[in-house]
């Protein structure tokens, strides 16, 4: 296939949900990515597990993907929000009648769902270990040039890349970035007691350190740990033996969840931020990371690609059934207006969060648990923050609420 509706570059988690999406709804995609499918699919890959939010979560069951990660996933029914051990914590919960706030998927069970939905939609076309080493887009159309000598086309160009696309680069779209002086150490353990199904983000001036419940396994109860750490510390961090990480994990819990171990394998990646100041060009639109990089803080990074997703199949499905060319502009203003403010509030928010739990002294202290306990007790507050959360704010598009276009 040589033709389709829209070139994607980039077949990660955002790039492969788009295109499974997309043939949901009769359009058809070409999928363009350079890594080698046995190296992004392997155990050892990512350590990394994702809280898929209630909204995209409803997403991946309309467009067929959840039927791949048929008790993969664990359901987080609720999350509980502390400045270090002390007392001043908020707690969601969902209301009688309401679903789970999201799901945890380890990142290597998720990919690999997307990837063989991309791989088996009708209208599809996955090229793996392929580069786009030219690409031209004109009043015309797209034409790309591949590495292995092919040409395809299409009217609209996607860049899924990646937080360094060369594609949003090419396009000459500003980009606000800056680096954070941490690191995430990323891991998985066991410990003695259940988590019950709660997720805990614990703040301390040092850096965020989250535990994320996991289903449990044959050796018992278990967690995903995203902890932030001074980016010169990291290193030492993933050498540390398992019984001293383990300990300084035992000092950052508190001990609530009991004895701890075995540990899974650790991995760290240097944080930061970027926010593409457009995400649209001629013919090109910006998914994912290609368009915003946020802190991990509050879990909402790769949620934020899945409502990309979510918003411009709505626009390029219904225009296309008004007769539109899928790289009109009128289509491409849309999807800007719609996403621009939602993608710039988490970004704000999360980079607001980071520098203030990360505000050192007494006073500092007091006053953010003080913060934390009168939300808590703030209903039509923290539901505004419950729904943020669970991607149900705004103008919600149809498949982040369960249903096709």
């Amino acid at each position: 296939m040589n033709q389709a509706d829209v070139i994607i570059l980039g077949g990660g988690l955002v790039g492969s949900a788009l295109a499974v999406a997309l043939s949901a709804h009769g359009l058809g995609a070409i999928v363009i990515d350079i890594a080698d499918p046995e190296v992004i699919l392997a155990a050892g890959f990512d350590g990394r597990a994702s809280a898929i939010a209630s909204a995209p979560h409803r997403m991946l069951g309309a467009i067929g993907v959840l039927d791949r990660l048929a008790g993969a996933g664990c359901p987080i029914q609720g999350i509980r929000v502390s400045d270090g051990l002390d007392p001043g914590k908020l707690d969601f919960t969902p209301q009688d009648g309401e679903t789970a706030l999201g799901t945890m998927f380890e990142n290597r069970l998720l990919r690999r769902a997307l990837f063989e939905a991309a791989q088996a939609a009708p209208g599809v076309e996955v090229r793996m270990k392929t580069r786009a080493v030219s690409t031209v887009r004109d009043a015309h159309g797209v034409t790309v040039t591949l590495d292995s000598g092919d040409v395809i086309r299409a009217p609209l160009l996607i860049a899924a890349e990646g937080r360094n696309s060369p594609t949003r680069e090419s396009a000459g779209l500003k980009v606000a970035c800056w680096q954070y002086d941490h690191s995430a150490i990323v891991t998985s353990l066991h410990h003695e007691h259940s988590h019950e199904n709660i997720a805990f983000e614990i703040f301390y001036p040092q850096g965020p350190f989250a535990i994320l419940p996991l289903n449990d396994d044959a050796e018992g109860h278990r967690s995903a740990i995203v902890w932030s750490v001074k980016r010169h510390e990291a290193p030492g961090m993933v050498k540390l033996s398992e019984r001293g990480f383990l300990a300084e994990c035992d000092k950052k819990m508190g001990g609530f969840l009991g004895r701890l171990g075995p540990l899974g394998n650790r991995w760290s990646y240097p944080l930061g931020f970027h926010h593409a100041a457009t995400i649209t060009a001629e013919r090109l639109a910006l998914v994912g990371d290609a368009a915003h990089g946020i802190h991990p803080i509050a879990g909402q990074g790769v949620n934020v690609g899945f409502r990309d997703v979510a918003t411009l199949v709505e626009v390029l499905v219904e225009g296309k059934r008004t007769g539109l060319d899928l790289g009109d502009p009128q289509l491409l203003a849309r999807y800007e207006r719609w996403r621009s403010l939602d993608t710039f509030m988490v970004a704000a928010a999360t980079d607001g969060l980071t520098r203030l739990f990360g505000i050192p002294g007494k006073t500092a202290n007091a006053a953010r648990r003080f913060g934390l306990a009168a939300v808590d007790r703030l209903p039509p507050l923290k539901n505004r923050f419950m729904a943020e959360a669970r991607g149900e704010s705004g103008d919600v598009p149809k498949l982040l609420q369960g249903m096709m276009v």
